[in-house]
């Protein structure tokens, strides 16, 4: 399983922006493909630093829900509502995989 961590620079005027294009990726992702973990936008410290989180099986499987993403209609929609509204400054992609499996369990506090 890979996991990709997208860090967005946002506008911080356009929070509002974002998490409306994070809902949207909401229901396109998980319908596409991936399992989405979730869009996390600005709360406390940088005002202009969001991130969005998703696993995906594998690079070949990544390029397939790409191809789907791109068809999906609310995919196309919440694309050209971030070139319209322009609140996204910056977008990088890092890929990376678990390796600290298996996790042990949680200790309840006395």
């Amino acid at each position: 399983m890979l996991t990709c961590f997208i860090r967005y620079h946002i506008d911080p005027t356009k929070t509002e922006q974002f998490a409306e294009y994070a809902r949207n990726w909401g229901q396109a992702i998980p319908r596409c493909g991936a399992d989405l973990i979730g869009y996390f936008a600005p709360h406390e410290g940088s005002s202009t630093l969001a991130y969005g989180v998703y696993n995906i099986p594998n690079l070949a499987e990544y390029e397939a829900y790409r191809l789907r993403l791109a068809a999906d209609p609310l995919g196309q929609e919440n694309c050209e509502f971030a070139q319209r509204e322009k609140f996204l400054l910056r977008e990088d992609r890092t890929w990376v995989k678990c390796v600290s499996t298996p996790h042990g369990k949680k200790h309840a506090l006395e």
